[in-house]
């Protein structure tokens, strides 16, 4: 049987790669278990109260509302109309999945695909979600690096060249872009095609990138409050200041695509930066723990979102893809697509 493309990533991704991502995500469980005990673990169960889950489950609603935002002005740019009301029922089914699946990043590819078959374009609607993941994480990664320049870390020594190095990188990647070949009919060429396409229209139009990143600030705005209230929950005394650069960092780390439901990579780099700033690994792997203890709870109405799907019959709740169908944005749409087929052909 054969699978639209992005529905093939996503069956791809239940197998080896899953399988690597959860045997990572463990080992780095392991190690910690090894050197710290199981205190740093059990301890959040013992310390969670009913305050610190009211607080991350109404940050989410902000935070989530801004991705599904993010989303809608990303998809808008590339073409395709999506209601807002159905955005947000979706990003929080997907911030569900991604909670507890392997990876991190199923939930977005099952947010993917139902987006794909509700407009009849499974690669259309991929390259939305990838686009807009993409961009909240190059926010991310700048405001982090704002973060660790102002305020003391144990880092702050060595970030401007860390800085540096960010800007050499994303200059490189510019320069690549532009000498991709525009005319031709290569795979290269249409690949050169299809990304100048996507990035004007879906993230750099003056209509969608103001958005991008405010929406993005505040989401990683949202991440950051519910890890210091993690923090306090779980017995730190640090101040704010001191803990705040600490707490970009381990977001970063959260983002890694090589855990366990979520835990994994988070708790190891929650422990290095934490022993890094005098803390104490076991206080870092705690703060980790209570966090994803939070998140979990936060995440629960994608599960009931997730099962009133699974209830109603398919519908076609998110709207057409305007491109597609002859909506506003057609020449917008068509180009990206069109070198997408050419490539799949090629």
């Amino acid at each position: 049987m054969r699978y639209p493309r992005g529905e093939r990533v996503l069956r791809r991704s239940r197998g080896p790669w899953a399988l690597t991502q959860m045997v990572v995500g463990a080992a780095i469980l392991a190690v910690l278990v090894w050197r710290l005990g199981t205190g740093p673990f059990l301890e959040p169960l013992r310390r969670i109260d009913a305050w610190s889950l009211a607080a991350a489950a109404g940050i989410a609603v902000p935070t989530t509302v801004c991705c599904a935002w993010r989303w809608r002005l990303v998809s808008r740019g590339l073409g395709s109309e999506l209601p807002l009301r159905a955005a947000i029922g979706a990003y929080y089914r997907s911030q569900f999945l991604n909670t507890v699946l392997p990876g991190g990043v199923l939930g977005d590819a099952h947010r993917a695909v139902r987006r794909g078959r509700d407009v009849g374009d499974v690669g259309h609607a991929f390259r939305v979600v990838v686009w807009e993941r993409t961009a909240g994480q190059m926010v991310q990664l700048a405001l982090t690096m704002v973060v660790l320049l102002v305020l003391p870390s144990p880092l702050r020594s060595s970030m401007p060249l860390v800085a540096g190095s960010v800007v050499a990188a994303a200059l490189a990647a510019v320069l690549i872009a532009r000498t991709l070949p525009r005319r031709g009919p290569s795979a290269l060429a249409r690949i050169g095609r299809a990304l100048v396409t996507d990035v004007r229209y879906g993230l750099l139009a003056w209509r969608v990138w103001p958005g991008v990143v405010l929406t993005s600030a505040v989401v990683v705005t949202g991440h950051a409050a519910t890890f210091l209230i993690a923090a306090r929950a779980a017995g730190s005394t640090a101040s704010p200041v001191q803990l705040l650069p600490l707490v970009m960092l381990v977001l970063l780390a959260t983002a890694l695509p090589t855990n366990i439901a979520g835990w994994g990579p988070r708790e190891g780099g929650a422990a290095w930066v934490f022993a890094l700033a005098g803390l104490g690994a076991a206080q870092g792997v705690a703060t980790a723990v209570m966090y994803g203890l939070m998140v979990l709870v936060a995440t629960l109405p994608g599960a009931v979102a997730l099962m009133a799907q699974w209830l109603r019959p398919e519908s076609k709740a998110m709207g057409p893809a305007a491109g597609a169908r002859g909506g506003p944005y057609p020449h917008r749409r068509r180009p990206a697509a069109a070198v997408l087929e050419g490539t799949a052909r090629g």
